[in-house]
């Protein structure tokens, strides 16, 4: 592996994000609301999987087939943000930052800005390491093929779920219920575990040629954020006071998919099949 190369991509990933998010915290200062800076969550992947491919010596194929996935997950995500926060004013979670530790550009910058730009280049490890590492031979491409099918999986969980979902809310006789149907009777986190997916599928394509597969700690991270972290834990404790939502948990999957459960009202209903096994 040809280390100039590596550090050229480390060092134009990191300059890209920073170019990235100081243009998005003008747009942010401008706008009065910084949680412009979601929105460019999605596309910073893209600048770096951009710059991976172009300044990368690696295997070609997979630096095209790496930008390419990870370009149609990143502008899909980024374009679902952009719509869904259009018009609306400050996220609670960046109002409540800011009350505590000020709202001077210093705080702003670097607590919000300058720690997702880090995010995003620690997490696309997988994409710059990949870049400069050889081409895929034998048997790893049955890793690579396993990662475009798992980068599959989770696109189809987050897009359709995205979609169900904003259908879902659209609908005014809606308005107080839970959304317990379609991906989300499978899963109470469907778009998270397909966004979880996709980062697996995109460590194990890295992972078909030394040393993408040291890299492994990059979807390990986003896991835990996910599920863990800022993800589903945190939606979690904002919905569970909501009616209905502990009846919802008890019959569907946290995380990862599985058939829904009976819920106490189906499972005591005369028609129900009450047999042992």
């Amino acid at each position: 592996m040809n280390w100039d190369a590596v550090q050229r991509v480390w060092l134009l990933s990191a300059a890209a994000l920073v170019l990235l998010h100081t243009g998005t915290y003008l747009v942010g200062r401008r706008a009065g609301r910084y949680n412009v800076v979601d929105v460019v969550w999605g596309i910073g992947f893209v600048v770096v999987a951009g710059v991976a491919m172009i300044a990368g010596d690696g295997s070609v194929l997979r630096r095209v087939v790496l930008f390419a996935l990870v370009a149609i997950w990143g502008s899909r995500l980024s374009w679902y943000l952009a719509r869904r926060t259009a018009g609306r004013g400050e996220d609670p979670r960046y109002s409540v930052l800011l009350d505590r530790h000020g709202r001077s550009p210093g705080v702003v910058i670097t607590r919000i800005f300058l720690t997702q730009a880090v995010a995003q280049w620690v997490i696309s490890l997988p994409i710059q390491v990949s870049a400069v590492a050889g081409a895929t031979r034998g048997p790893a491409w049955w890793v690579f093929g396993a990662g475009v099918i798992v980068w599959s999986v989770g696109f189809l969980f987050e897009t359709v779920g995205d979609r169900q979902l904003a259908r879902f809310r659209a609908d005014p006789g809606n308005r107080g219920r839970i959304m317990d149907g379609g991906l989300w009777a499978w899963t109470r986190h469907p778009n998270y575990f397909g966004d979880c997916c996709v980062w697996w599928g995109v460590w194990l394509i890295a992972a078909s040629a030394w040393p993408g597969v040291l890299t492994v700690f990059a979807p390990v991270i986003m896991s835990y954020v996910l599920i863990r972290g800022t993800g589903a834990r945190l939606l979690e404790l904002t919905m569970r006071s909501r009616p209905g939502y502990t009846e919802y948990q008890s019959r569907t999957a946290y995380f990862f998919p599985r058939p829904p459960r009976l819920s106490a009202k189906e499972h005591n209903s005369p028609n129900s099949d009450k047999t042992s096994h």
